[in-house]
């Protein structure tokens, strides 16, 4: 997913939040896949030249709607994940530690599957189906307990751009 950071930034940011949809959508409409393989195109980060450019004016039309909206995609992110621990830490609940502990199990069976099996061609792209939504519920899983990288992304490009002190 760092190739979409680079080339649709906002779109990257919505896709890990509480806006997805609204991600899911552009990049949907903007090359040409259904909804449902738009996680997939994303993993496999193979697009044309013409997608590419389609993207970024996607890119460029969520920017404009968010400031229309009065939305800002990080906030919305980080406050969606501070809700959630919140909610955790008052109410105790043993359901995000449990489905927690069963994603990262069945990813991790299915990578071990994947490592000591041949899969039948015909099976490969529900397989590779089922793979790209655990990876996708795996990070929420690692960014729920563990936070997001976004705030060292940002670190990380600012001391970049930055011009060093004598």
């Amino acid at each position: 997913m760092d190739w979409l950071k680079s080339i649709a930034p906002t779109i990257a940011t919505a896709m890990g939040g509480p806006l997805a949809g609204m991600a899911v959508e552009a990049i949907s409409k903007a090359i040409g896949v259904d909804p449902s393989r738009v996680q997939e195109t994303i993993n496999s980060g193979k697009m044309t030249a013409d997608q590419i450019a389609s993207l970024q004016t996607a890119e460029i039309a969520l920017k404009a709607r968010a400031q229309e909206m009065g939305l800002d995609f990080e906030k919305l992110a980080v406050a969606d994940r501070s809700s959630a621990r919140q909610m955790q830490m008052t109410t105790g609940s043993f359901v995000p530690p449990l489905l927690s502990v069963m994603i990262v199990i069945a990813w991790s069976t299915i990578q071990w599957f994947l490592l000591t099996h041949v899969i039948e061609s015909s099976m490969r792209e529900l397989v590779a189906r089922v793979l790209g939504t655990l990876d996708g519920a795996l990070m929420l899983v690692l960014s729920f307990y563990f936070g997001s990288s976004a705030g060292s992304s940002a670190k990380d490009q600012l001391l970049h751009q930055s011009t060093p002190s004598k």
